[in-house]
């Protein structure tokens, strides 16, 4: 890659093949404000590009600019958008994705200079969970997140969503090609908003109902297409979808699951993360993450095989001190060892020691993982003496269901037990402890 000064756009390679006709083609720009690092404007262009395949269109070419500042009217400055109108033309580009957020008259300035449809990274992730929602909640959730983010975007009356360009105006909710009146968009928000609200009661009387079986819950976390999926199929058969592509899932799956010489625990399946996630989606997604934030251990699943793993790591612990689930007890799963190359293995290793490395695939390392998950329940367990007389069978079932049996011993009064129970249960059996 050449070099170039403050204000000098700068290209990246970008290879497509077996482009279909049907699909658009894409010119990606991404904006490196300031001394903002490279670096790391070259990795988030990458992952956009990830982003745009999947939500159905084809990246033809790649544009990297450095700005001082961004410009009002155009982001980028009224040279560089006709260098970037001449690619475009050139290119026959028939959507302009920016990887940085535009204000509604920065979009709709780009729109009349390049004379096609321009749109941002929230735009691309937005039409990803458009396509991908299948539930009445998850359908509900970007239905709301997607009117949000076209409400400002409104330009006079009677225009409907379909016209408004780019698949994700298009799809998914847009389908319905509701009407752009403000008050009616606005309208429809609060009813969204209501059933939100209500299957969100839905949803906490389900956990709490989870919680009273005294089972220790684990959620599962991490970056898109880390392959948390794929690990909860592996230890429980939950049949859940799995592809190789971003935002593969976007409902919480909750499946019972033994752990071998362990409790049995409650393993979540949870929506993955992404670099600047738009907030109305973790708003709109807050019930659903909500299993996150309820959850007595995280198994945080990161991408051993991905160059960015440590960027996309500190991505997911910035999402979950968002919701309040920061201080939950982590640990950490590097999957994938099965692809990922030996030094870069060796180097996640090093940074995080305490990290259990597996292939969710091949199923290489589900002991040590099932070990490690069980010490480190036990960690945050209480050893305690137990007397339970014999008509309570159905209390003794429960000490061996939710931890760790010790020692069993039967005597004249009743069963008495040294077992090791979760610091957060271990009081629901005070009144069978052995003086």
């Amino acid at each position: 890659m050449t070099s170039g000064n403050a204000r000098q756009g700068r290209r990246l390679t970008a290879t497509v093949t077996d482009v279909d006709v049907l699909r658009q083609r894409a010119l990606l720009v991404g904006v490196a404000l300031g001394n903002a690092d490279t670096e790391e404007a070259e990795a988030s262009l990458e992952e956009l590009a990830r982003l745009t395949e999947t939500s159905g269109s084809d990246p033809v070419d790649v544009v990297l600019v450095k700005r001082d500042a961004p410009d009002s009217a155009t982001f980028v400055g009224k040279g560089k958008v006709d260098e970037l109108a001449a690619i475009s033309k050139g290119l026959d580009i028939d959507v302009v994705v920016f990887d940085n957020g535009l204000s509604p008259a920065q979009q709709r300035n780009l729109q009349r200079a390049f004379d096609c449809d321009v749109v941002d990274r929230q735009a691309v992730i937005l039409d990803i969970f458009a396509q991908h929602a299948t539930t009445r909640e998850g359908m509900a959730q970007v239905e709301m997140a997607l009117l949000q983010y076209l409400l400002p975007r409104l330009r006079g009356k009677g225009k409907t969503l379909s016209q408004q360009g780019f698949g994700v105006l298009a799809r998914g909710p847009g389908e319905t090609k509701l009407e752009t009146d403000r008050r009616r968009i606005v309208a429809r928000i609060a009813r969204l908003r209501d059933d939100l609200a209500a299957m969100a009661r839905t949803r906490d009387t389900q956990r709490k109902a989870r919680k009273r079986t005294e089972l220790p819950q684990i959620a599962l976390v991490g970056y898109t297409n880390a392959g948390k999926s794929t690990l909860l199929n592996k230890l429980t058969d939950a049949g859940v979808l799995t592809e190789d592509r971003l935002f593969s899932t976007l409902d919480s799956t909750v499946r019972r699951h033994d752990l071998d010489e362990g409790p049995t625990v409650l393993l979540a399946d949870t929506v993955g993360f992404v670099r600047r996630l738009p907030h109305d989606l973790v708003e709109a997604f807050r019930s659903t993450l909500a299993e996150v934030s309820g959850a007595d251990l995280l198994l945080h699943i990161v991408d051993g095989s991905d160059r960015d793993a440590e960027t996309e790591l500190a991505t997911v612990r910035q999402v979950l001190d968002e919701i309040g689930a920061g201080e939950i007890p982590e640990l950490i799963v590097i999957n994938k060892s099965d692809i990922a190359s030996p030094g870069r293995l060796q180097r996640m290793r090093s940074l995080h020691p305490e990290a259990v490395v597996i292939s969710a695939v091949t199923g290489e390392g589900i002991g040590q993982l099932e070990a490690a998950i069980t010490k480190t329940l036990a960690d945050r367990s209480d050893e305690v003496e137990l007397r339970i007389p014999y008509d309570r069978g159905d209390v003794l079932a429960s000490v061996h269901r939710v931890g760790e049996v010790l020692v069993e011993l039967h005597e004249g009064e009743g069963t008495k037990i040294r077992a090791r129970l979760p610091r957060s249960i271990a009081p629901q059996f005070d009144r069978y402890l052995v003086s």
